[in-house]
């Protein structure tokens, strides 16, 4: 079997009920995203233990602050053994540059990305945070500056994964959140993608949450959004 394209986020409230979840699923059909609650919560030791699992970690912190304390806290999550990490691009090139020196001395190293627009927000949203114009040129804008400051790729729509990977290259990493099956809710996406529409755009990742950890058999549901993703029909 190829890598797992799919990333599980893990939007639960407690390690006891993620570890439920995660004991229904396997290594080789998914990766697992931590984020900013499940980690408050459950701290590093959660990502160390689905590491020793055989799991590739997200860790989504999105980390945004001073260029000297964001590259320490990657320092910090690469020895846990995350698979791979998430920084604000609004962090700035400074930023951006020294969490990927920080961590370039790690083995294995941990895949640094950069969120650029988040896909609950549209441009009415942006402009009360002075950012005018359409999403995509603001998504564009935020990519190139992660792609100089020597990211491995950026968080983004499925919507704009097509012109990221024309302009930057297909080794530029694209992870796509917002994906929801053809027959799911939106949920409180705005800018959503089936999973064929990700992967036909070139997205490399795609993170799901609610279609599978809601789903009454989740892996299952994952080797379903493998077949949607990949537009076979067995």
């Amino acid at each position: 079997m190829n890598e797992p394209r799919i990333i599980v986020a893990l939007d639960y409230a407690d390690a006891r009920s993620a570890l439920q979840f995660v004991d229904t699923v396997e290594p080789q059909y998914c990766r697992l995203k931590i984020g900013q609650e499940l980690f408050t919560s459950a701290g590093p030791a959660l990502v160390e233990q689905l590491a020793r699992r055989g799991f590739g970690v997200f860790l989504d912190l999105k980390y945004h602050d001073i260029p000297h304390t964001v590259a320490q806290a990657c320092k910090a999550a690469s020895r846990l053994g995350a698979w791979m990490l998430s920084l604000h691009a609004l962090g700035g090139r400074s930023m951006l540059a020294a969490a990927r020196e920080a961590v370039g001395g790690v083995m294995p190293r941990p895949l640094v990305i950069a969120v650029t627009v988040p896909t609950s927000m549209g441009s009415e949203e942006l402009g009360e945070l002075g950012i005018r114009g359409e999403v995509a040129t603001a998504v564009m804008r935020l990519a190139r500056l992660a792609h100089q400051a020597g990211m491995d790729g950026v968080v983004c729509s499925g919507q704009e994964a097509r012109q990221l990977k024309k302009q930057f290259g297909r080794d530029f990493c694209v992870v796509t959140p917002a994906i929801r099956p053809a027959q799911a809710v939106h949920d409180d996406q705005l800018r959503v993608v089936t999973p064929r529409q990700a992967a036909l755009n070139g997205a490399d990742y795609l993170v799901i949450g609610r279609p599978v950890t809601r789903a009454a058999d989740p892996l299952q549901a994952l080797q379903e959004i493998n077949r949607e993703m990949t537009g076979s029909q067995e």
